[in-house]
């Protein structure tokens, strides 16, 4: 379950932020999740919330904002959504596909008291 090692990773995110505010709490994370990065958002809720548990961060939630897989053909410059992960344009068949989304994995924002 990669979960757990991104989960430890944007606890990671928040201790470093929160060093420069010393004594603010923490109410949310904001995380926006590619379709292409096969992360299950349940299973990272999951996790965050069991590593957070018994340290300052507990009942702090988190928010993942899903974010659709969508493309780029190089040959007509079509831009189209990616479904069932067809890396075929629809409108000129072509495979020369620029992924523009959905390969993001980022903490996007921080909520603190």
């Amino acid at each position: 379950m990669h979960e757990m090692s991104i989960a430890q990773s944007i606890l990671e995110i928040v201790e470093e932020y929160l060093q420069e505010y010393p004594g603010r709490k923490l109410k949310s994370v904001t995380v926006e999740v590619g379709e292409l990065t096969a992360v299950i958002p349940e299973s990272l809720d999951f996790c965050f919330t069991a590593i957070t548990e018994e340290t300052p961060y507990a009942g702090a939630r988190l928010i993942i904002k899903q974010i659709p897989l969508t493309g780029t053909c190089q040959d007509c410059g079509e831009h189209f959504p990616i479904e069932n992960f067809n890396f075929t344009c629809p409108k000129c068949q072509s495979t020369r596909v620029k992924v523009e989304g959905g390969d993001e994995l980022k903490v996007s924002e921080l909520e603190v008291e």
